[in-house]
C-alpha cells in the first residue's frame, strides 16, 4: 500500500567520463545491417538522418549531422557511403569503418557553395540505386495504410530524395519503408543492446536524473521556470528533447519550455530533462503537504498520487525478462483507479539515443521483452476529475545473466551503482524487482508529491 514517508535519496551520480562504443561495435552493426538485406528482400538501403531524426545514423556509424542532413548507403555486399554537406566534411566516421564519403552539396545550408557537388542522381547510382533493385528506405518511423496511402511504400525522407529514389528504381514498388529493420520491437536492430551501449545509456540516464532531482529540490515559492530550469546540466551531451518546465495553469500543457511563469504555493508544477539516452521527469505540486492543496484538488490529490504510485509499483514489478508487453499493461491497469485518470499514452516504451524507439506496451501484446532492452517507465496519468498531475518517469534496462555477468566484469562501476539503486527501490521504496532490472536512473521509483518536501515520498508498505 502507498504510504508517504520521510527517506534519503541516495546519491545522484554518474560517472565523469562519458562511456564511449568503440569502432569494433560500430563496425559490427553495419555488417548485422548488410546481413539483414537478403533475407528482407533488398538490396540497397538508404538511411536519412537530420538533426530531429538521427539516432539511426548515429547507432550505426558513431556520428550524426550538424546543421545539415545526411544519407547512408548500403548494399547487401557491404559497401558503404555516407553523402554530406560542406560542414560534415569536417565530421566523418572513424576512417576504421571503410565508409566512403561523397559530397552532395543540397544538403548544406542555402548560399553555401554548389560548385563541388555532382547531382544526386548520380551519387545514388553510383552507390547500386538502379532499375531492378530493391530499395529499402529507413527515415524516421514507418506508417498505418489505414491512416497513409501506400502502406509499406510510404517514406518519411524528403520528398526529393524519395523521387530521385524512385525514378532510379523505375518500378515505386520496389521502393519500400525499412525502418523496422531498426526499430521493430520483436527484432530491431536497435532493440537489443550490448554492456557498452547500455553503459552509454546509464550515464545519459544519470545525467538526466540527477539534472531532475535537482531541479525539484529547486524549486521554491517565487521561483521562475527558467531558474529552476538552469538545474539541468547536460554536461555536454545532445538532448534528447526540449528541456520542460512548468507551473500553474501553464502545468497542463506538459510539453512547454521554460517561460518566465514563477512558482506559487499550490500550483502543480511539471518539469522534463532528457539527453541522448536517458530521460526523467517529475511531476506534482508546490506545497509542504496535503493541507496546501487548492481546494478544488485537497480532497483528490492524496488519492490520485497514491493511485499513480501504486500503478509505478505494479509497472516495475511486471517487468523482466520474458514477460510480455500485455502483461505489464494488465498489471498496470489493475492497479490504475479509472475513476481517478486514464493513461495518457502506452505505459512504457522502448529507449535509445531517441527517446521513444517503439512500444510493445499495448494491450494483448504477445512480445517478449528481451535482455539488452532499454525501457523507459513512462506513464502520464490524465485525469478525469481535477487538474492534478503526477510523474515518476525514468530508464531501465533488462538483463538476463548473461549480459549482467558482462557489466559486472567490463562495467563494474557501473554494476556497483545499479545494485545501490536496486537495493533502495528494494529496501527503501518497498518495490519487488526481478534480477533482471537493472535501474539506470540515479533516483528511481522516486515519487515526491509535494515539491517543497522533497524527502517526504512514497514507499511500498
Amino acid at each position: 500500500m502507498p504510504t508517504l514517508a520521510e527517506i534519503d535519496l541516495p546519491e545522484l551520480e554518474c560517472d565523469a567520463a562519458v562511456p564511449q562504443i568503440g569502432a569494433g561495435e560500430y563496425e559490427e552493426r553495419l555488417r548485422a545491417t548488410a546481413a539483414r538485406l537478403r533475407p528482407a528482400r533488398l538490396d540497397v538501403l538508404v538511411v536519412y538522418a537530420d538533426r530531429e531524426h538521427a539516432a539511426n545514423l548515429a547507432f550505426l556509424t558513431g556520428v550524426e549531422p550538424r546543421f545539415e542532413e545526411a544519407l547512408l548507403v548500403l548494399d547487401a555486399d557491404g559497401r558503404r557511403t555516407l553523402l554530406v554537406g560542406n560542414e560534415c566534411l569536417g565530421y566523418l566516421p572513424d576512417p576504421a569503418l571503410r565508409i566512403a564519403t561523397a559530397v552532395f552539396q543540397d544538403f548544406s545550408l542555402l548560399g553555401q557553395s554548389r560548385a563541388a557537388s555532382r547531382p544526386l542522381r548520380a551519387i545514388l547510382a553510383d552507390c547500386g540505386v538502379a532499375a531492378g533493385r530493391a530499395i529499402g528506405c529507413v527515415g524516421w518511423k514507418w506508417y498505418d495504410p489505414r491512416l497513409v496511402e501506400g502502406g509499406e511504400r510510404a517514406l518519411d525522407l524528403p520528398s526529393y530524395i524519395a523521387d530521385t529514389i524512385r525514378s532510379l528504381a523505375g518500378d515505386r514498388g520496389r521502393v519500400v519503408n525499412a525502418a523496422g529493420l531498426f526499430v521493430d520491437p520483436r527484432d530491431g536492430l536497435r532493440v537489443r543492446n550490448s554492456a557498452a551501449q547500455l553503459a552509454v545509456f546509464e550515464h545519459a540516464a544519470g545525467v538526466a536524473s540527477r539534472g531532475v532531482g535537482a531541479a525539484v529540490r529547486s524549486i521554491r515559492p517565487g521561483a521562475s521556470e527558467r531558474e529552476v530550469a538552469r538545474a539541468f546540466a547536460a554536461d555536454g551531451l545532445p538532448l534528447s528533447c526540449h528541456p520542460m518546465v512548468s507551473f500553474g495553469d501553464k502545468a497542463q500543457r506538459g510539453l512547454s519550455s521554460p517561460g518566465d511563469g514563477r512558482a506559487r504555493v499550490g500550483d502543480a508544477y511539471t518539469l522534463a530533462f532528457g539527453v541522448w539516452g536517458g530521460l526523467s521527469a517529475r511531476a506534482g505540486f508546490v506545497v509542504a503537504d496535503a493541507t496546501q492543496l487548492p481546494r478544488e484538488v485537497a480532497d483528490i490529490y492524496p488519492r490520485f498520487a497514491a493511485n499513480f504510485f501504486a500503478v509505478m509499483v505494479a509497472w516495475y514489478q511486471a517487468v523482466r525478462v520474458g514477460a510480455t508487453g500485455g502483461e505489464v499493461v494488465a498489471a498496470v491497469e489493475a492497479a490504475r483507479d479509472p475513476a481517478l485518470y486514464d493513461f495518457a499514452l502506452n505505459p512504457g516504451h522502448y529507449l535509445h539515443l531517441d527517446e521513444w524507439l517503439h512500444s510493445p506496451f499495448i494491450a494483448g501484446d504477445a512480445t517478449p521483452l528481451p535482455s539488452g532492452v532499454a525501457i523507459q517507465m513512462d506513464i502520464i496519468p490524465a485525469a478525469k476529475v481535477a487538474p492534478c498531475c503526477a510523474n515518476g518517469e525514468d530508464g531501465i534496462a533488462l538483463a538476463d545473466r548473461e549480459l549482467r555477468e558482462a557489466i559486472a566484469r567490463e562495467r563494474p562501476a557501473m554494476w556497483t551503482r545499479i545494485q545501490r539503486r536496486r537495493r533502495f527501490m528494494i529496501e527503501t521504496l518497498g518495490i519487488a524487482l526481478d534480477e533482471s532490472v537493472l535501474p539506470l536512473s540515479a533516483a528511481p521509483g522516486w515519487l515526491a508529491p509535494y515539491a517543497l518536501s522533497p524527502r517526504l515520498a512514497f514507499v511500498n508498505r
